[in-house]
């Protein structure tokens, strides 16, 4: 077997980073939008805004 190097009370320790931070305005309405519909119609869609709208 592998010598491990350091000692196992280390493993998988990461330096805790900075929360990346939402965009505001514009930028942010437009992550809602991708949200809301585009991810929706890729997804197959099960909640459509308009079911039958020939009614």
């Amino acid at each position: 077997m592998g010598k491990v190097h350091g000692s196992l009370a280390r493993a998988g320790k990461v330096e805790p980073q900075e929360k990346k931070k939402n965009p505001k305005g514009r930028a942010y309405k437009r992550i809602l939008y991708t949200r809301r519909f585009v991810n929706v119609t890729m997804t197959g869609g099960k909640r459509k805004m308009n079911p039958n709208p020939g009614q």
